[in-house]
């Protein structure tokens, strides 16, 4: 896979990336503003399994906000997500509060290159894929990489938290 740089219409997710010697592929298209789910939009956009699409979702765990990466065709499992990470409640956060913990956008919340670094969960059904796609930072611009390369970039755990 290629690596695209900033200057070449990057992002934060693409520069940690780079930087990190991580492999990936920008897979871009026209977001269309009357999208209802932007990961189901991704897949049917870049024809792709929308089993390989994953959405980023920031929660609040015990007072802290955590990263739960799940395919577009389910939902987070909040309590799944509170085991995965030791904690006692997970509630979903407020799309304000994700927007300014991460730099990125509700619908282009990335899970790469964020403000500050979250406890990340990846879903374990995304080992099951060579690759999957997650968002790169913005709407209409993902990421395909290496499930492994995508723990490995995020310090991430995974366990099943998708339903």
């Amino acid at each position: 896979m290629a690596k695209k740089a900033r200057g070449a219409g990057g992002t934060p997710a693409t520069v940690a990336l780079s930087a990190a010697g991580i492999a990936f592929e920008v897979r871009a298209y026209e977001h269309d503003p009357r999208a209802t789910s932007y990961g189901l939009e991704a897949a049917e956009a870049l024809d792709v399994d929308p089993a390989r699409v994953f959405k980023t979702l920031l929660a609040s765990l015990d007072g802290s906000l955590v990263v739960g990466i799940v395919p577009v065709t389910g939902q987070l499992d909040l309590k799944a997500l509170a085991r995965a990470l030791g904690g006692s409640k997970a509630v979903m956060a407020e799309v304000a509060a994700a927007e300014r913990a991460t730099g990125y956008v509700a619908g282009g919340i990335s899970p790469v290159g964020q403000k500050r670094r979250h406890r990340t969960v990846l879903d374990a059904s995304a080992l099951e894929h060579d690759t999957i796609l997650v968002s790169g930072g913005r709407r209409g611009f993902d990421l395909e990489l290496a499930p492994t390369d995508l723990v490995a970039a995020t310090e991430a755990v995974t366990a099943t938290i998708g339903r």
